[in-house]
């Protein structure tokens, strides 16, 4: 298994705050703010990075072209969520980083037209970055922010510059 990105400490506390929009309050409030967004902005596809969050977007009727989960909560193993996909992909990715095989099984998602599945051995946080920089413009990425809501991210031109520049950082972090 080998590393393509390592988190450096000091982008911690960078990644700590939202890439994209903070939806804040409990999940039912902050799942139909979601709903509504995605109606409006009517995105070329969604993607859910978590567990609670993909379940919730399923549970509301928003289906998330990939999901990407790791079957924990908060660093503590749970019970897999059961969402169904077309394909499910299996990948190890350890935690503060991104492995090539967790990168690949992110791109190759969205050359299928299937809703794909990834289950990731390790942490699936910073896959966001991968799903941001690799996903059709103006979609939009959907993860958990602890203890205040959840993240919207458009996929912006803007929005992927800014990412590869974190990710530029992160890969020669991988070299070290």
């Amino acid at each position: 298994m080998s590393i393509a990105y390592r988190l450096p400490t000091k982008l911690r506390r960078k990644l700590k705050k939202p890439l994209g929009e903070l939806i804040c309050g409990p999940s039912q409030e902050t799942i139909e703010k979601l709903k509504s967004l995605v109606e409006k902005e009517n995105p070329p596809c969604v993607v859910s990075v978590g567990d609670v969050v993909s379940k919730n977007l399923v549970n509301k009727q928003i289906h998330p072209k990939l999901l990407i989960v790791d079957n924990k909560v908060m660093r503590f193993n749970i019970e897999p969520i059961e969402i169904e996909a077309d394909e499910e992909k299996h990948v190890k990715n350890p935690p503060g980083t991104i492995t090539f095989e967790a990168l690949e099984a992110v791109q190759k998602a969205f050359k299928t037209p299937c809703t794909v599945k990834i289950i990731v051995d390790g942490e699936e946080d910073l896959l966001a970055l991968i799903a941001i920089q690799y996903a059709p413009e103006n979609s939009i990425i959907v993860y958990g922010q602890p203890h205040e809501g959840l993240v919207a991210v458009k996929a912006t031109m803007q929005k992927k510059a800014e990412v590869a520049k974190i990710l530029n950082e992160m890969r020669h972090c991988a070299k070290d």
